[in-house]
This record gives C-alpha cells, structure tokens and sequence, in this order.
C-alpha cells in the first residue's frame, strides 16, 4: 500500500484523536466481529447495580405542575402576578417582557400508594407502582429551548457533536447482544398537534467510533430500511460476501490503523445479524394476550405502549441502551385539552414495563429513567382562548426506579409556587453522573481525550452523584 496513504493527515489525526485505535482493531482478532463485547473500560471500579438503561423521553417539555409538582400556594394566586422577587432577571423562553400571571394546576392531584405520595390524577396507573419509583421534584438544566436542551439532556452539552449518554455508556461498558446493536431508539408520536421534531444528532456517537450511535428502528412498516434482502440474493450468499469484504476490510485496518474501518466491518456484521433477529424481535404476537392487555397495546400500532413493551424485549435480548422518545409535549396552549391525552398515552405502560420488569425479575438490574427536556413555567401562557405553559429551566420533575434506586421516595422540592428548586437541587450532569455509577463507572474518571482535553458526559463543572436517592 502507498505510504503515503498510510501517513495521511487523516489517518494520523483517527489515530491520535481520541487514544481508541487500538481498543477499536484489537476486536478485530477475536473470534467474532459481533456487538457482543467488553466494552473500553475493561472491569469496572463501582458496584454495577445497573446492566441496561431503559430512557423514557417525554420530548416537548411535560408540565411537572400538572403531573408531579402540586402548588396549594400557585392555585391560592390563580390569576395573579407573580412577585417579581420570583423573577427578576430571569431567563424566560416567550413571556420575556410580557405580564407574568401565575397558573395553578389544571387537574386535581390525589395520594398514592403507602407513603401517600402526591400525585395527578392524570397518571392513575403510575399511581399503583408510585411505591416503585422515585420522583426528584427539584432537577434543573441549563437549556430552556427544545434542540439545546434535548441535546443537554442526551449529551451533556448544548453544543452538537458530543456523543449521546447511549454511545457513552455502550462505549465503555460494551453490549450482551450478539444480534442487535447496544443501543436503540423507539419513536412514537401523541395523537394531537404537529410535534417539535427529534433529531438524529440526539442519539449521535459524536467522537467516539460510529458503531457506538444509536440506531433507531421505526415503530410502524419495516423496522429497519433495507432490512430484506434483494430479489436473488439468498442468506448463504449474502454472508458469503459479507465474509469477503470483510476479510478485505480486515487487512486494510491493519495496514492502515484507521478505527472507522473496525467500525464498518462490525457494522457490516450487524446488519447480517439484524436481518434474521429484527423480525422476530418486532412481533409481539407471540406475548401473552395478558402481557399485551398489560401494556394496552396491538402488534405494529406504532403506540408508545408497543415500544415500552418492545424495549422490555430488547433488554430481554441484551441491549444496553434503549430510549423511547413520546412527542407532543410541547404546551404553550391547549394544555387542559392536550394533557390528559399525552398522560393516557404514556401512564398504563409505565407501569406496565415496571411490573413486567418485576414479574421477570429484570427490574433490580435495569435502570428506568422518565423525564422531558425541560419543565414549564407556573405563569399561564396565553390570554384568552386555550391556555399554557412556557418552556423552563429552573425546576422539572423527572422520576427513576429498578437498579439501586430508592423505593416509594420523594426527592427535592421548589419553591412555594414551583418557580425554582430550592432543597436537594439537581442537575442534568448530576443525573448524568448517577445513571454511569449505578453501572458501575466512575463519571469523573470516565474521559476521552477529544482535542487535547480529557472529555466526559459529565462535562467540567463538578458534577455530583445524587446518592440521597440510591439505596
């Protein structure tokens, strides 16, 4: 091969980028070029509590003030102007400049389970497993616009290009599947408005090698594009020329030290394995009709009740990563019309994947993770007509369960009128830092160097574990 080919500026920069060139082609003397693998961090310094993540990601935005976060005080001030005390200068998304009316919570909340946990109305099958779970009333972020925020929560950054929590996590902890990429991602969309769009970029590898990024397989038609061979083309002639390029591929790595190419022969690997496991994966006939009843769910209803019982499938079969996006949560107005049909949407299949998880014995090593990208304002949007919430920062409500956490637990709290967090103040690199230690890795060891710098999920600003939520 032409020297220079083996000393170009692109080939010397794959190779000193990020110190992962020879993890990458060491996986090319194995046995096997599967998913299946150690990840880069080798044994794990921490207690692993956690062997997958499950991400519930409810885009849009859902107002906490609604669901999780009751305010007698903010429906004592219905109406009324927010103090200013609360405001001045603050960051808003829309209501800059505009009256700040405070907006008590438009549903009624009850108690749930034996704690007596509050709770809304609108989630009465999240209420039957409350004693599962625990809701952390007092997260903030740093984002208060959609794309950043959705690209704060996933990446630790509002800058794009970082790798997502996903990459990470099957980066440095491998994956148990042998068919099935470590980390995937289901869509489904609410049966209301025009949703904010969800972009790729969310479950991106960034800098890491690309067989590390998420692939997402849609809920509805073919999960997977191209996923059928061609007319003419049989298995047994396929692998023969998967083997064949491979093998091509296989001697051009090792002349040429390039990650990317370990990447495109894994990559080649999966995707014959994915056209025999896919199918059978996305038929969910096979479950029990009570399983199905469980969930609430059709085979191929492209619901996100079938996707919570397709990621419990998933993480039957060894995924490290699953994520489910549910869209439509964006209410700057229709809120009292629009709430209750997201909440119906998403409520009975919680639940239902918290006890499959637990009738399956799963639940104690999977980590489950519920959250938006950011919370809502307690000032109404609006002035006349359907009314709503503006995008928020400074407190959301998020909640977790399985894999170490607490049970029955309520964390945190804002504000007498839901404005701010003010006890046990969390962030999304705290959060970041808990989900890696309930796996087993240590977030503030756990770096890449990235342009000269030693980069990490948890970014530079002293990130905590939220250890008052783990047993």
């Amino acid at each position: 091969m032409n020297p220079l080919l083996l000393n170009s500026r692109r080939a010397f920069l794959t190779k000193s980028l990020q110190g992962i060139g020879g993890a990458a082609l060491a996986s090319l003397c194995g046995p096997e070029l599967r998913a299946a693998s150690a990840g880069a961090l080798g044994a794990l310094p921490l207690p692993q509590k956690a062997k997958r993540v499950i991400w519930l990601t409810m885009a849009g935005g859902p107002s906490q003030l609604e669901l999780f976060d009751y305010k007698p005080k903010l429906a004592e001030m219905d109406g009324e102007l927010i103090p200013e005390s609360f405001t001045r200068g603050q960051q808003l998304a829309q209501l800059q400049g505009q009256k700040l009316i405070c907006q008590g919570a438009q549903f009624r909340f009850d108690r749930y389970g034996k704690n007596k946990t509050e709770l809304s109305t609108l989630l009465p099958h999240l209420g039957s497993v409350v004693d599962d779970i625990c809701i952390i009333k007092s997260m903030t972020t740093d984002a208060i616009n959609h794309d950043p925020a959705h690209m704060f929560m996933n990446t630790g950054s509002q800058i794009a290009g970082r790798p997502s929590m996903g990459s990470w996590i099957t980066y440095g902890l491998g994956s148990e599947s042998q068919n099935l990429p470590g980390f995937l991602v289901l869509i489904s969309t609410g049966k209301g408005r025009t949703p904010q769009p969800i972009a790729a970029r969310q479950w991106s590898s960034g800098f890491l090698p690309s067989k590390f990024q998420g692939v997402q397989l849609r809920s509805k038609g073919d999960p997977v594009l191209y996923l059928n061979n061609p007319a003419g083309m049989n298995r047994e002639r396929q692998g023969l020329d998967i083997a064949t390029i491979n093998a091509l591929n296989k001697q051009h790595a090792l002349e040429a030290q390039d990650p990317e190419i370990a990447t495109r022969i894994a990559q080649y690997e999966m995707a014959f394995q994915m056209q025999a496991s896919v199918p059978d994966l996305m038929d969910i006939t096979g479950e029990t009709s009570t399983t199905r009843e469980l969930y609430g769910c059709q085979s191929g209803d492209g619901s996100f009740a079938s996707n919570c019982l397709l990621a419990r499938r998933l993480a039957e079969r060894g995924v490290r990563f699953i994520q489910l996006y549910h869209r439509d949560w964006d209410h700057h107005s229709m809120l009292r019309e629009e709430l209750p049909l997201r909440a119906a949407e998403i409520d009975k299949a919680c639940a239902a994947l918290i006890t499959d998880l637990k009738q399956r014995g799963m639940f104690e090593d999977t980590l489950i993770v519920w959250s938006g990208e950011f919370g809502r304002t307690p000032m109404k949007q609006g002035d006349r007509g359907p009314i709503g919430r503006d995008h928020h920062n400074k407190a959301m409500s998020t909640w977790l369960a399985g894999a170490g956490i607490q049970r029955g637990l309520v964390y945190g709290s804002t504000d007498e009128l839901g404005y701010a967090a003010v006890e046990n103040v969390c962030s999304v690199h705290d959060l970041h830092a808990t989900m890696l230690q309930q796996l087993g890795i240590q977030h503030d060891a756990f770096t890449v160097k990235f342009q000269g710098l030693d980069a990490k999920l948890t970014g530079v600003e002293g990130a905590k574990v939220i250890k008052g939520i783990l047993t």
